[in-house]
């Protein structure tokens, strides 16, 4: 286990995911219910599953791609989604 690696990893998720929309997500489905174990795990289990799928893609986009080229990649794509979310009229 890389100690740094993972440090890293999960403090940069976690605080990518505070006041996310998944946060609030799962904060409006605990409102609704007296079931927040239910709430909670399924929470638990789709965040798992996404990032499972997150990191299962990026090892084998790794494979083909050179990984500070995908770090660029992915920077560009997330400033242009947030300038289409800024510019995109309702």
């Amino acid at each position: 286990m890389d100690w740094k690696i993972f440090s890293t990893t999960f403090i940069t998720i976690f605080i990518a995911e505070m006041g996310d929309k998944t946060q609030f997500a799962a904060f409006a489905a605990s409102a609704q219910t007296k079931a927040t174990v239910s709430v909670l795990l399924a929470t638990v289990l789709a965040l798992a599953i996404a990032g499972t799928l997150g990191v299962v893609g990026g090892s084998l986009v790794g494979q083909y791609i050179d990984p500070k080229k995908m770090k660029y990649f992915s920077g560009a794509a997330f400033m242009l989604m947030g300038l289409w979310i800024l510019l995109k009229k309702s």
